[in-house]
């Protein structure tokens, strides 16, 4: 088609050239794209290695000389926390695996939580100390070591403490709520069908049952009694008695060195130096990277959505 048949012949030369142009331009922005994004990710990689690092993570094999290994317990002990008995084992088996671990240090700052969970990590200890019985392990508290964070805490053959660290709470607790005296004012029925007399036990939305209410009560002193064993067996003779010991008291720090609820003051840095006599301190607490953490508050979701009316926890 000559130019005299198509008059607008420039127009859309000018058009495929604008389009040739854009499609240039976004395959180079598509690239620019790609290459930042890799580098961005590449650079990601690298923080977290360096942050690996600086963390102290040290799998078997990799230390250098001798030292005090290092564990943190830190938050609520529960499966679906962070301080949960498979992390913390872990983490302790590294430890005293070590070939130049010369003592453990368990450093707990933890209000309690549930009592499965610090028994399985106060049994973990036990056992480590006797595949390793030359490896001491100590307790150093920070703020807290209450409940479930002791019942872990008196495996330690010492527990070191802060003057004004808090210590104690030797007793269990099961918690909940009653919604009846509400259902009754907004006019709501409750409709529970249950096969067995106490399959709906101490459900929220019914009367309470005092006959339910006393079987739990006598499972909760099974429970503290448990607890008050491992505590007499943990600490032994250096174990003074009060009558008030058992009752879920807790105590300073001070107060918890008379009791012979601990043995002294100290912090991580002066109990390897001046106790395990070797003043570097390797980290072998597993740490969860962003996926993981992501993946364990899906997974652990459920559950708490279960256990959110009834909880039964040492604290």
């Amino acid at each position: 088609m000559s130019e005299q048949e198509n008059p607008n012949w420039e127009r859309q030369v000018l058009e495929r050239l604008v389009m040739t142009t854009l499609k240039e331009q976004r395959k180079s922005r598509n690239w620019s794209i790609f290459f930042k994004f890799a580098g961005f990710a590449w650079l990601f990689l690298v923080l977290a290695i360096i942050v690996t690092w600086r963390h102290g993570e040290a799998p078997e094999g990799t230390t250098t000389g001798p030292h005090t290994a290092l564990v943190d317990l830190t938050g609520v002990i529960a499966a679906g926390e962070g301080a949960n008995a498979d992390t913390i084992n872990e983490g302790l088996r590294n430890a005293f695996k070590d070939k130049n671990t010369k003592g453990v240090i368990l450093r707990i700052n933890s209000p309690g939580g549930s009592p499965v969970q610090a028994g399985q990590i106060n049994d973990e200890i036990k056992r480590q100390r006797k595949l390793h019985p030359n490896t001491p392990l100590y307790v150093v508290v920070d703020d807290i070591c209450a409940s479930g964070g002791y019942y872990v805490a008196v495996a330690g053959d010492k527990i070191y403490v802060d003057k004004a660290s808090l210590v104690g709470s030797i007793g269990v607790l099961m918690d909940g709520f009653g919604f009846t005296g509400a259902m009754e004012k907004l006019g709501v029925e409750r409709r529970l069908l249950t096969a067995g007399d106490n399959k709906g036990f101490l459900d929220p939305f019914s009367p309470q049952s005092a006959t339910q209410t006393e079987y739990a009560k006598q499972m909760l002193g099974e429970i503290h009694q448990q607890f008050i064993d491992v505590v007499r067996t943990g600490r032994g003779k250096r174990l003074k008695e009060t009558p008030d010991m058992f009752s879920g008291l807790v105590w300073s720090g001070e107060k918890s060195v008379a009791l012979g609820l601990a043995d002294g003051y100290g912090n991580a840095e002066s109990v390897a130096r001046d106790v395990v006599k070797a003043e570097e301190i390797v980290d072998f607490t597993p740490r969860e990277d962003w996926a993981q953490r992501f993946a364990r508050s899906i997974g652990a979701s459920a559950g708490a959505q279960l256990g959110s009316f009834m909880e039964l926890k040492l604290k």
